[in-house]
């Protein structure tokens, strides 16, 4: 390990006192730390860590701080390279939080989640199986189903019963990305894209929980737009095939569609349109998952999907809830776990703020100045005290 302090010193190109001075330590103790006298601490592996912006990881074991791996994409998305270093950063801060956690004892215990059939030999059957099984998983746990549940509210079920930590980043535009996900023992996470389409935001979600349940993301996988029914990356068309059984249970489905539609062989748009208000996913999803199940002919699906989430919105009478949905995905914001924990270590005096404020992308002093209560106010000596005067 010191070896390896040593050479990432080295690469930060600086004088071993600017150094010390970098990551909070005398020289005095850097020196003894590196001579094997003192042994560093996990508050010092973390800070030397963010400085020479690698991970606690690599210090410990040596191992390379992960690299995104880009998935099966459809041609014409994302190139090898683009915004990679960006998408790298964010991968890394993330894990970094992860690493500091585990040093100061409050590594999460994350829960067993059902794994695929090896039964079942066709990645169709599979994603199918897999939504069945997590939905069973979430009622043995005492969850309600995620079928219409809105994205913050997804967000916190994935984190309480399956320990998936959901965040919503800012990707660089060129890398054209929706989502990317990837998991170790420690941890496993999801980051979406910020955008306005929100029911693209919750389909992206669980289409990254397919792919994390499929064992698909032990390395950063980041994916383009997902695209039911176009691609031919298996791995892709389980995770499609997951997140629309996921979230559109056949059974939900049915028994919505028989309150709903009056006339089941000639559904208006405005009944369709509440099914779509009801499930929270795209008229395009909601066609071909109907379409799947036999209750919408290919006329219909086709012409229904046609129709933006907006106007299924404003037939229902719900614009209001597409304007609040568009907002929740519209702005970034971190796993709130890991960022509780963090704040949490630094309130019992186990860090300072320097692992919280990398975490959330914020500097030091930025942070201080909102979670440290600000001082009290100078008392008034007696000779200043009066009515108040006022000057031009």
């Amino acid at each position: 390990m010191i070896d390896r302090v040593r050479k990432v010193m080295g690469a930060a190109s600086l004088s071993q006192a600017a150094f010390a001075e970098r990551v909070g330590l005398s020289p005095d103790k850097l020196s003894k730390s590196l001579s094997g006298v003192r042994r560093f601490s996990s508050l010092d592996l973390a800070r030397i860590a963010e400085v020479t912006d690698t991970t606690v990881d690599y210090l410990l074991s040596g191992r390379e701080p992960v690299r995104p791996r880009s998935a099966a994409r459809p041609a014409g998305t994302v190139a090898e390279g683009a915004g990679w270093a960006e998408i790298e950063a964010l991968a890394c801060r993330f894990q970094t939080a992860y690493e500091v956690l585990e040093l100061l004892d409050r590594r999460r215990s994350i829960p067993d989640l059902p794994a695929p059939r090896p039964e079942l030999e066709r990645y169709v059957d599979q994603g199918e199986r897999l939504a069945a099984d997590l939905t069973e998983h979430l009622a043995r746990r005492g969850a309600e189903s995620p079928a219409g549940m809105d994205l913050p509210a997804l967000t916190r079920l994935l984190a309480e019963h399956c320990g998936i930590d959901v965040a919503l980043v800012e990707f660089p535009s060129q890398a054209a990305l929706s989502g990317a996900t990837w998991q170790s023992d420690a941890f496993r996470i999801v980051l979406l894209a910020t955008t306005q389409e929100w029911t693209r935001a919750r389909f992206t979600l669980a289409h990254e929980v397919g792919h994390l349940l499929a064992c698909d993301a032990q390395d950063l996988r980041a994916d383009a737009t997902p695209q039911p029914g176009r691609q031919k990356d298996y791995t892709e068309v389980r995770a499609n095939v997951f997140a629309a059984h996921f979230l559109m249970p056949e059974a939900v489905v049915r028994g919505a569609w028989e309150r709903t539609v009056t006339d089941p062989q000639a559904p208006t748009d405005a009944e369709l349109s509440e099914l779509v208000v009801a499930f929270k996913v795209s008229p395009s999803a909601l066609a071909a998952r109907l379409h799947r199940l036999g209750l919408l002919d290919t006329a219909r699906r086709d012409r229904f999907r046609g129709f933006t989430t907006e106007i299924c919105h404003v037939l229902a009478g719900r614009l209001d809830d597409h304007y609040r949905h568009r907002a929740e995905s519209a702005v970034a914001r971190p796993p709130l776990v890991p960022m509780a924990e963090l704040l949490a270590a630094y309130e019992a005096g186990e860090t300072t703020l320097r692992p919280l404020a990398a975490y959330l992308g914020r500097t030091v002093d930025d942070l201080r100045a909102i979670v440290e209560p600000a001082r009290a106010a100078r008392p008034l000596p007696e000779d200043e005290k009066g009515d108040p005067v006022f000057q031009p």
